[in-house]
């Protein structure tokens, strides 16, 4: 028996969610063909915020990779619109020349940018955000320094483009028509919280502004005029002003239009073959285009073409959104009105607003801001009608203090709640797909479940919910995942979660860090300290200022404490090579200074050792006017590259290591890291540079380069491992600043780069420093970086900065770690 053919038009989340629940429910019936207008696969278009922050790459927002295509034998087109529908033929036709025929086809067309009539909207840089393309075309504008970027329109897209746009370094102002922050979703005081919220993450916001036109130059936009006058210029303008249902096709060939595709409680148009889902479909006069009402009716036209009739009978809405790093919910009649009572919480300390309207003893409305923990809860007594007077003087306080004070169960709740409740909301999943999930598969852990049902898998605002699902379906047999090990006695965080939330959060002070991790101490302590600062200093290059008070003695004064209470000194020799004139002035600095010691090391650089700690600034001004800076010798950074005569010199020299250590060396220094780094270069496998127990190493080759990495030489003891291989210098230059930025971004502070590669393991390194795209990213970072790192401390010290430090009437307390 032949399958029917199933066509669906829109590679989306709407369609391809669709394809699932049709598979989900008879796998084998249709030969189903997908044409999508964009030239990749499915992806989560509510992760494309993250992306153009720079918080998640494309690969990280996938939702159906070409595996699942294929797996299901599903026929992708993908950049292949669909330009005409022949109802009379039951075909499908392409702009480029496609034509296929269907029994069954579903329209899941999504909608477009609504872009506004001013005058200058066609300007180059004039963009929307709604696809991958947008994207890139903003993270373009972003990489021109002092870039500045218009946003119009404060919904949630607007704010989110604004958010990251600004992590991309750019100035952002937003402009809204209304007195209100997404009013569509907050109130006037939630609203306000939202723009004092955006001002500190640095995002300008102008309310009750309206547009008049698009100020170009030589083509390209330059500006955004507003009907009072004011000229706000930019290097790009985003629209994000709304969307509207795609209907040209259905227009086109015929089907009933309203502001959507008309469809009925089965998800059918007025052609029964024709089936519509997502933004594009109007159901009972209404359009939805958030995923939650989506999801539903997928679910409903899974049921459709492969069980009879199904039916969707519309959704009621809630909103529970993390705009910017802020939490969000609201649901109903937020607003409140006439017959209603109003019960407000405030917390100024947290940046926390919640209200909760009643009508008639129940929840009409809900809206918080800042902590929407229990935002599904007062969603389910809103839909479910529940009379709240015998809990009116708790409500405010959430579900756990409320029913806490009754003496119910904690889990209660949550095994009252019925198998049709949603509990992710990204990802449209309800308890009994999780629960179902559990029993049915054995799932035990949090990442399991997941991997299966993709709840919590987006924003992870439900992971708690999912937890106490987990608790209470395996009831003993479900152990909470504890996570590593915190980073000191002051939090319960990890290194990794607090690294993450540092960049989602937009945290960029220590004090800052401490309030949004909810450290448990005021000031911290000697070990997390030097941490976030760290942290700190690798998230936000030339935002963050350092903290010297949270470094060790050694990194305050820029030398190496001895037992005795001097320093030592040690000069950067670039890439080992040092000269006639450098040489002279360091045996004018021992004679001068008196200076006790003087040792070769095994980095090929020269210590002075048993400097005063008041004489430092004076040899450091002398060796600065010999052209000698600080070899960071004491630093979490790039401290030395080692060399071999390489080429020039040696009969088995095949490559110019001499020549390129140098140059790794003049690019790297003053980089932080979260430990030290020390690289070698060695221009033959005779490997006389000893690069293959470094941290990173390269051995010179006939055919070009041999990058290793994760060696030590000191209590532990380990050779490097092969990562690429590459065939020219600039390649080597490259992976080697692409993998360092890999580990500065991911290390944990104080984890050496052998350490790191046996958490992470190598071959998760490999996958991102041999992807192209993903190598310039971090090769680009780095540079980036680089712009405020390459800095002589000693310089700066013998100008006068932190002469504190060195003034023995001001000596603080000096500490090493142990």
């Amino acid at each position: 028996m032949s399958k029917e053919k199933l066509v669906v038009i829109g590679n989306g989340m709407a369609g391809c969610r669709a394809v699932q629940e049709v598979l989900k429910h008879d796998p084998h019936r249709y030969e189903i063909t997908i044409f999508g207008a964009e030239p990749r696969v499915n992806y989560d278009r509510i992760m494309l915020s993250p992306v153009l922050a720079g918080e998640k790459a494309f690969k990280d927002i996938v939702l159906n990779d070409e595996a699942w295509y294929r797996d299901n034998g599903i026929a992708l087109h993908a950049g292949h619109a669909v330009t005409q529908i022949d109802r009379e033929a039951k075909i499908v036709r392409t702009a480029s020349g496609l034509a296929e025929p269907y029994d069954r086809l579903l329209l899941a067309m999504g909608s477009d940018p609504v872009r506004l009539p001013l005058p200058g909207a066609n300007l180059e840089g004039v963009v929307t955000f709604r696809d991958l393309d947008d994207v890139e075309a903003m993270v373009a504008a972003a990489a021109r320094p002092g870039a500045k970027a218009v946003v119009i329109g404060g919904g949630l897209l607007g704010i989110e483009a604004a958010y990251g746009l600004v992590r991309r370094g750019m100035a952002a102002t937003v402009i809204h028509l209304m007195d209100v922050l997404m009013e569509r979703q907050l109130d006037a005081s939630a609203g306000f919280l939202l723009v004092e919220a955006m001002a500190q993450r640095g995002v300008e916001t102008v309310l009750g502004a309206q547009s008049e036109e698009i100020v170009g130059q030589d083509g390209r936009v330059a500006g955004l005029k507003l009907k009072d006058g004011r000229v706000l210029p930019c290097d790009i303008l985003v629209m994000a002003v709304g969307i509207r249902p795609n209907v040209t096709l259905a227009r086109d060939c015929g089907l009933e239009i309203g502001r959507g595709v008309v469809v009925d409680d089965a998800m059918r148009t007025s052609d029964l073959a024709i089936l519509a889902v997502g933004e594009c479909a109007e159901h009972r006069g209404q359009c939805y285009g958030l995923v939650a009402p989506i999801w539903e009716m997928c679910r409903a036209l899974g049921q459709t073409l492969t069980q009879g009739e199904g039916a969707y009978e519309g959704s009621v809405l809630s909103t529970r959104l993390k705009v910017s790093g802020v939490d969000v919910f609201s649901a109903g009649r937020f607003g409140g009105g006439a017959g209603c009572e109003d019960i407000v919480f405030r917390d100024a300390g947290r940046g926390v607003y919640k209200r909760v309207v009643l009508e008639d003893g129940k929840v009409a409305g809900a809206v918080l801001f800042g902590d929407a923990a229990d935002g599904p809860w007062y969603f389910d007594l809103m839909k479910s009608g529940t009379p709240v007077a015998d809990i009116r003087e708790t409500l405010i306080f959430g579900q756990s203090v409320t029913e806490g004070l009754r003496g119910l169960d904690p889990s209660a709740a949550v095994a009252a709640m019925a198998d049709e409740a949603e509990v992710c909301g990204c990802n449209g999943v309800c308890k009994g797909e999780i629960t179902g999930a559990i029993i049915g598969q054995g799932l035990a852990t949090l990442d399991s479940v997941r991997a299966v049902t993709k709840a919590s898998a987006s924003c992870g605002s439900c992971t708690p919910l999912v937890e106490k699902l987990l608790k209470l379906t395996l009831g003993d047999g479900f152990q909470v995942q504890t996570g590593p090990k915190p980073v000191c006695g002051c939090t319960t965080k990890g290194h990794d979660e607090v690294r993450r939330r540092i960049v989602a959060e937009g945290l960029k002070s220590i004090p800052a860090a401490m309030q949004g991790l909810e450290w448990a101490t005021p000031d911290g302590c000697a070990s997390c300290r030097p941490a976030l600062n760290y942290y700190l200093l690798c998230a936000w290059p030339g935002e963050y200022r350092d903290d010297k008070q949270s470094r060790f003695i050694n990194e305050r004064a820029h030398a190496n404490i001895q037992k005795d209470g001097t320093y030592s000194v040690v000069p950067r020799m670039w890439g080992g090579m040092t000269s006639a004139a450098e040489l002279r002035a360091i045996a004018d600095v021992v004679e001068k200074f008196d200076v006790p010691a003087v040792k070769v090391t095994g980095g090929q650089r020269i210590d002075l050792l048993g400097v005063k700690k008041d004489d430092l600034p004076a040899v450091w001004a002398d060796l600065n006017a010999a052209g000698m800076v600080s070899g960071h010798a004491y630093a979490k950074g790039l401290r030395t590259v080692k060399t071999c005569v390489g080429s020039d010199w040696c009969r088995f020299g095949t490559q110019d290591s001499t020549g390129l250590g140098v140059r790794l060396e003049k690019f790297m220094w003053g980089s932080w890291a979260p430990a030290k780094v020390k690289l070698a270069v060695s221009g033959c496998p005779r490997n006389c540079a000893e690069a293959t127990c470094k941290d990173i190493g390269v051995i010179c080759v006939d055919s070009g380069y041999e990058i290793h990495v994760g060696g030590a030489a000191g209590l532990h003891i380990q050779g490097t491992e092969l990562l690429t291989k590459v065939a020219s210098e600039d390649e080597a230059v490259w992976t080697i600043c692409a993998v360092t930025q890999l580990y500065r971004e991911n290390g944990w502070y104080l984890e050496r780069i052998y350490k790191w590669m046996a958490r992470v393991g190598l071959e998760s390194i490999k996958a991102q420093v041999e992807a192209p795209d993903a190598r310039k990213a971090l090769y680009d970072r780095f540079v980036y970086s680089q712009r405020f790192s390459r800095i002589d401390p000693w310089a700066e010290r013998v100008a006068g900065r932190h002469a504190e430090e060195f003034n023995p009437l001001s000596r603080r307390m000096e500490f090493a770690p142990s």
